[in-house]
């Protein structure tokens, strides 16, 4: 596994990861590496389908940076079925989803989502 990386800052419509700025939603894998351009089904809905890329990937956690509002929310039953396949479900507005990815990060096998408006 790579070094986690640290997520440096978050705002409307900005991230910075490791010293790069991202403007559009974007998957953390566990690996350090980062996929923007980020596109789900439903605008403010979160799907399996959404994020099956990162699931591949197996992680303990999925962080879920739900927008700076907290305004994405994930499906019903979302949380239930990865929580089944071992995964552990965390949606956050994404001021707290940085904080607890940060922290997070370094010692789990940690993959994140955001949804960097609304």
């Amino acid at each position: 596994m790579n070094k986690a990386p640290k997520i440096e800052t978050s705002s409307f419509g900005l991230i910075v990861i490791d010293g790069k700025q991202y403007t559009s939603d974007l998957m953390i894998f566990p690996d350090g590496k980062v996929k923007d351009g980020w596109w789900r089904k439903s605008g403010h809905g979160l799907e399996m389908d959404d994020i099956r890329d990162l699931l591949a990937s197996s992680p303990e956690v999925l962080v879920v940076g739900t927008g700076v509002n907290g305004l994405m929310k994930p499906a019903a039953g979302l949380a239930e079925a990865l929580a089944e396949n071992g995964t552990e479900l965390i949606p956050l507005p994404n001021e707290a989803a940085v904080a607890l990815f940060n922290e997070l990060a370094p010692g789990k096998k940690v993959a994140a989502c955001f949804h960097l408006t609304c």
